[in-house]
């Protein structure tokens, strides 16, 4: 039996690109690597701030991440995310950059739960900051003509200080019960969302909980890693 060389490190089989933060990451979240049953590769962008991603669209920061999933693929890796949803708006040209499997964000899952639930009522979209949350983003995850509602965590101070500002550490219990009012919030005032996507990587950890209070399927980045891992374990 003839085993393939030509790599430093093996058994890293999904490659993550992180942003450039410091902010704490609970158990759940993308960037805590004990969040998976299986080892995962992460590569720094650096200088992508989640200010120059979420809040300035920064298409400048387009190539630094094309050369960084490039790396991954050269180190090895069988597929690539990243660690925040805002960068659905770099999907196409990031997949185009590699021969390998890109899934920038938890969003590109919005179709198919649409599907999923029979395509009837709407997709509830939870975002870090709706205000943000444009047309590049919709188009590039092509969700475009799928009927769903967004709802922001724009004016819950927890999550917005620590995951969009300056803050570092997490009160969880805080930031957990903020996650919950916005869900409940999101099916409230849209009775007819039968799914939910979480597109903020940071909001896995707050999964199970929110599921209790809406009553209904929610999908995140790290659901859909765990897919993904399963069609590229045995490359």
């Amino acid at each position: 039996m003839e085993i393939k060389g030509g790599y430093t490190n093996y058994g890293e089989l999904l490659g993550i690109l992180m942003l450039d933060t410091q902010f704490a990451r609970p158990v759940g979240d993308i960037g805590n690597a004990r969040t998976f049953s299986f080892p995962v590769k992460y590569k720094k962008v650096k200088n992508a701030s989640p200010g120059r991603i979420v809040k300035e669209a920064d298409v400048s920061l387009l190539q630094p991440f094309i050369d960084s999933a490039k790396e991954l693929e050269e180190s090895g890796v069988k597929a690539v995310t990243t660690s925040c949803g805002f960068l659905a708006m770099f999907q196409k040209e990031l997949a185009a950059s590699v021969n390998i499997p890109v899934f920038t964000s938890s969003l590109i899952q919005v179709p198919f739960a649409y599907k999923l639930m029979g395509c009837r009522g709407k997709v509830g979209i939870l975002t870090a900051r709706k205000s943000s949350l444009s047309d590049k983003h919709i188009w590039g995850v092509d969700m475009e003509n799928i009927p769903f509602v967004i709802c922001g965590m724009d004016d819950s101070p927890e999550f917005s200080e620590v995951f969009l500002g300056e803050k570092v550490d997490l009160d969880y219990k805080k930031c957990e019960k903020e996650m919950q009012e916005k869900a409940l919030e999101l099916v409230k005032c849209n009775p007819d969302v039968n799914v939910i996507i979480l597109e903020c990587t940071n909001m896995p950890p707050f999964r199970n909980k929110i599921q209790e209070v809406v009553q209904r399927p929610v999908l995140d980045i790290v659901t859909l890693v765990n897919y993904i891992y399963l069609s590229i374990q045995n490359l």
